[in-house]
């Protein structure tokens, strides 16, 4: 079964240059297929600032109204996923920017109301792999933004992190898959001004012992909850870490059933 790396970078990447380029330029040295994945919350909130739009974030996560999932679409869709596709064929990457809506690549479906309304945030019903597939059978390289859309004419706001696992996940069958989270920090640490903290190795049962101990930061668990999504969903590996560890031998997180 061939071997498919599946990347997501996140704002504290995108938001410098000489980190997203050195990025880009590694990630375009991978062999193989491959998919990135991004986001952009970073700079869609400093315009929505700029625009004088409230910003409304409740667990970490991002209430989108009208206008904020406006403001998203240019950002995600347009500035940061061209940027980086143009990027990526200047290395001679010759990478296809994709949002869900394009080729009906992901689909979704409003987030449920429960105790709060997100707005126009989706949960991901459907991943498009045969046409992925087809994509990558022409050594063509998808770049997705967290932009997702429910078939009807209504776009969505989804977790980049969410759709990095949901893309692993559709994938699983055809592939031999590793999901990278890649950021700023070493990976998952129990304190995240401390570098010797990090935690190389982390399965099932550790992460449950993390969790009741309270171990590591509220911020990572987002990120924990999605590996182990992506791994009981057929997934191989996970790393969670820092960009350069796509390129150099440096410790990351690696997460695993067992």
């Amino acid at each position: 079964m061939p071997k498919l790396n599946i990347f997501k970078i996140g704002g504290d990447i995108i938001e410098e240059e000489k980190k997203i380029l050195a990025f880009l330029k590694d990630f375009s040295d991978v062999k193989g297929p491959k998919i990135l994945v991004h986001g952009g919350g970073k700079r869609a909130t400093t315009w929505a600032k700029k625009l004088s739009i409230p910003i409304q974030m409740e667990n970490g996560r991002r209430i989108t109204n009208k206008e904020t999932l406006d403001i998203i679409t240019a950002i995600y869709a347009g500035q940061i996923n061209k940027t980086i596709v143009a990027n990526l064929q200047g290395f001679g990457c010759n990478a296809l920017g994709l949002s869900g809506a394009d080729a009906n690549t992901i689909k979704a479906v409003k987030r449920p109301v429960e105790t709060i309304d997100y707005g126009f945030v989706g949960d991901v019903i459907m991943v498009n792999k045969d046409w992925l597939c087809k994509v990558l059978e022409q050594n063509i390289i998808p770049v997705c933004c967290a932009i997702t859309h429910d078939g009807d004419g209504q776009l969505f706001n989804t977790n980049a992190d969410t759709i990095t696992a949901e893309i692993g996940k559709a994938l699983a069958k055809e592939f031999e898959i590793k999901l990278s989270y890649c950021f700023g920090l070493p990976g998952v640490m129990k304190d995240i001004k401390d570098s010797s903290s990090l935690i190389e190795k982390i399965n099932q049962k550790s992460y449950e012992t993390l969790l009741l101990t309270k171990a590591i930061s509220a911020g990572i668990l987002p990120k924990l909850h999605n590996a182990f999504n992506a791994l009981n969903g057929g997934v191989n590996e996970v790393a969670i870490g820092n960009a350069e560890m796509i390129s150099k031998a440096i410790p990351y997180t690696s997460i695993t059933l067992t």
